[in-house]
């Protein structure tokens, strides 16, 4: 196996994910496996118990283990899932080579930093490429090249002696920001200067520096820096700012990163063309659509302060996007923070004004809550399409509970463990978990299975018979859906705790609300819909995590068909 470390320096948040899905997805068009990794530096032995606001999204993978979000970038650009082995924390390398020292397996010797945790560093590396039987494994590394960032230093050191040991196997790729100061007009250098100066000092001149930057650099500046970076100039990727995330690849095409990639690591492209043409194609329909549609996605853990991070519902946002591309459509995403919704109606009227289509995504505890509740109702009574995903179907059920079943005290024991009237209510098997405080890993995760209902066939007659949004969105776009999807069963990836209550089920149905996935044991129910309203449908998973620029999920398409009829509203 060869092996690619990408690091980055100045700033987070430079994007290392998204250079890294790119060269994965440029490396595969060359007709090699490869397997990326992440590596998170907190000390958490994994995503799963991390606050949205500071960490961004948590992507489950179809394992059941929770990741960081770059894991899902990751799948996106490649197409592909990936194992648990392609992720990795701190927390696991000091928790696995501890308990290497209680077992004895060291026989004695004293365990130090280095080679213990090092060694374990190489170990899991190499295991992810195994996992994959890949040629070639990119390895992301979190946080920043920064003196202060000590949790990194055995990373870079494990990167380092892995150079030293295999010279022609093994790569380093630095990405560094040039910011552009607007009182002087010019894009300055120094800061990636130092910045790869920190990392000659840490014992890895880099093979590739990435210039990412709000602008392209000019040929001038892109010398210099290569000059005082200590590589050559066709070594010097240039990264600026781009429309979408997903014309990167194009970029590094153009430049001919793979192909360079490969000089370096001695290896010899199998074949060319199987992948990026189809890209291409992608990306040239997001760049021609032109019918508008804007979608409310009501949410709590984007706004942190002053500013707004969408990073917390990166997924949900990519898989609008995917979709509209495949339609042809332009998606205009407008953010509510449900704790900005009141009883006052003139609110929801505000903020929600003139919509195609509303999204209430995931979401944990009682903040915010009765805002999301809020925005369900308005979806309801205004024949707004809707998607609910994971908590936002269990909204929908508490919301339809109390303003059309005549309960008016339901609501979830999440949110109010004493309700009297508990539609959504906690897993039995949750509920031990809960009592012995072990949060971390335990929930409902990965990929579980889901049956559809072909029809809707409980009363009220006048829907008997009738085909639901839900089960057409699969039919009609069943080639999207990657083999997730057969003889009526689908495999979704999920998340949660608590769950729609099946004692209020019969009382539900009665009065409107269909039942339209379930669990094939039946104890579960997993996704319900409205059929009186344009598109109105409820998951408890998540179909986010499985969406792809190249196959998008087929109820985010069936969501965006809705709203994009309802321009005129």
């Amino acid at each position: 196996m060869k092996f690619i470390f990408v690091s980055g320096g100045v700033i987070s948040g430079l994007g290392k994910g998204i250079i890294t899905s790119s060269l994965s997805l440029l490396l595969k068009d060359l007709g090699f496996k490869v397997a990326p990794v992440k590596i998170d530096m907190y000390l958490n032995m994994d995503a799963g118990t991390l606050r949205p606001q500071e960490h961004g999204e948590t992507f489950v993978l179809k394992s059941g283990l929770e990741t960081d979000q770059d894991m899902g970038n990751y799948e996106r650009f490649l197409g592909e899932d990936l194992p648990r082995e392609n992720y990795i924390t701190t927390g696991q390398i000091y928790a696995e080579v501890i308990r290497k020292e209680r077992s004895f397996e060291y026989g004695g010797t004293t365990v130090e930093a280095i080679p213990h945790l090092t060694d374990e560093v190489m170990r899991r590396i190499k295991s992810a490429g195994e996992a994959m039987k890949a040629d070639i494994v990119i390895v992301e590394l979190g946080g920043t090249i920064t003196l202060q960032e000590i949790q990194n230093r055995i990373f870079i050191e494990a990167a380092r002696i892995m150079k030293l040991k295999n010279p022609g196997d093994v790569i380093h790729i630095h990405v560094s920001y040039l910011p552009f100061v607007k009182s002087v007009g010019e894009l300055k250098s120094k800061p990636a200067q130092t910045s790869v100066y920190i990392l000659n000092s840490m014992g890895i001149q880099p093979d590739f520096v990435f210039a990412r930057s709000e602008i392209p650099l000019d040929k001038k500046r892109a010398e210099k820096v290569a000059l005082f970076c200590n590589i050559f100039p066709e070594d010097l990727i240039l990264s600026p700012d781009l429309p979408s995330i997903y014309e990167v690849p194009l970029l590094f095409d153009q430049q001919h990163a793979a192909e360079k990639i490969c000089q370096k690591l001695n290896l010899k492209p199998e074949t060319k063309g199987k992948v990026m043409p189809e890209w291409s194609r992608m990306v040239s329909g997001i760049n021609k659509a032109e019918k508008e549609v804007t979608i409310a996605v009501a949410g709590k853990y984007y706004k942190v302060g002053d500013f707004h991070l969408a990073d917390s519902y990166v997924s949900v946002v990519e898989a609008l996007k995917h979709a509209a591309a495949q339609l042809g459509l332009k998606i205009n995403l407008r953010w509510v923070d449900t704790e900005e919704l009141t009883e006052d109606g003139n609110t929801a009227e505000k903020l929600f004004a003139k919509i195609s289509g509303l999204i209430v995504p995931q979401g944990w505890g009682n903040r915010g809550v009765e805002g999301k509740i809020k925005a369900v109702q308005y979806a309801r009574e205004n024949k707004i399409p809707y998607l609910g995903l994971c908590f936002g179907m269990q909204m929908a059920v508490i919301e339809f509970a109390r303003n059309v079943a005549g309960l008016k005290k339901a609501n979830s024991q999440e949110v109010d463990p004493k309700t009297s009237q508990p539609v959504i209510h906690i897993m039995k098997d949750q509920e031990k978990y809960l009592a012995k405080r072990q949060y971390g890993g335990t929930i409902r995760l990965g990929q579980w299975p889901t049956k559809i209902f072909n029809k809707l066939r409980i009363v009220p007659s006048k829907v008997e018979g009738q085909i639901s949004n839900f089960n057409e969105c699969y039919n009609k776009y069943k080639n999207f859906c990657g083999g997730y999807y057969k003889n009526g069963v689908i495999m979704e990836r999920h998340r949660h705790r608590y769950e729609f209550n099946p004692k209020y089920r019969k009382l539900m149905e009665r009065k409107g609300l269909r039942v339209v996935g379930i669990s094939p044991d039946g104890k579960l129910i997993e996704a319900i819909e409205l059929p009186d309203h344009p598109f109105f449908v409820g998951t408890q998973y998540h179909p986010e995590l499985q969406s792809r620029p190249l196959n998008p999920h087929p109820l985010f398409l069936g969501f965006l068909e809705a709203a994009s009829k309802q321009e005129n509203r």
